[in-house]
């Protein structure tokens, strides 16, 4: 079976897949929104803690959905310096929008843990879990983070993302991630959407319901 009905239907089918190899300790980190309800799903068939990572793409200011970097918690970011480069974007107008969007990481972190300490991470397994990956600029910015907040493994697992970016984030000495979990990547890959049957955005109200309910 090619595709997913939902983002549930993915996170259990990942879920089924992480757990005939479980990591040690893991801690499971959806990103918002749209990675969390896939999360929540691994999360419970790991019997894991869920916790969230917040981070945003930092899109060309005329082509929001082309990401030229993203920024995240604790003052991670990762600039995408090949479409900075072809979209001719200067470095003042990179860090206004690098801005922009720092100040709604804050916003969303303080609304998604209401007050509460994000999850341990020292010595542990930070599984990064989304509904799938496009660019990889905001995956590269969480496992930045997760490894600030001292995971001693970092594990990138999604659905689906072309197969070149899955190469990039295991790649060279110092890679993003330890090891990169996805169940399928196809050659001509276009859109995370397009391999799903619904992909209605996750609300706000979604992520603080799963995020609750896993507690």
């Amino acid at each position: 079976m090619h595709g997913f009905a939902d983002r549930a239907e993915a996170g259990r089918r990942l879920g089924a897949l992480l757990a005939v190899d479980a990591a040690r300790d893991p801690v499971v980190l959806g990103l918002p929104r749209g990675g969390v309800p896939v999360a929540a799903e691994v999360a419970r068939t790991l019997g894991a803690p869920l916790d969230v990572l917040v981070v945003r793409k930092v899109g060309v200011p005329w082509q929001p959905e082309l990401a030229m970097g993203a920024v995240g918690e604790e003052g991670a970011a990762v600039r995408n310096a090949d479409v900075v480069r072809a979209a001719g974007v200067d470095e003042q107008t990179l860090r206004a929008a690098e801005r922009r969007e720092r100040a709604e990481v804050e916003r969303r972190a303080a609304l998604f843990r209401s007050g509460r300490a994000p999850e341990p991470l020292a010595g542990r397994t930070a599984l990064i879990v989304d509904d799938g990956i496009a660019t990889g600029a905001t995956v590269r910015a969480a496992c930045a983070i997760a490894r600030a907040r001292g995971a001693a493994r970092v594990v990138v697992a999604v659905p689906v993302a072309p197969p070149e970016v899955l190469a990039d984030l295991r790649a060279g000495p110092d890679p993003d991630a330890d090891e990169v979990v996805c169940l399928e990547a196809p050659a001509g890959f276009m859109a995370v959407g397009m391999h799903y049957v619904d992909f209605r955005q996750t609300p706000d109200e979604e992520v603080i319901r799963l995020l609750a309910a896993a507690r």
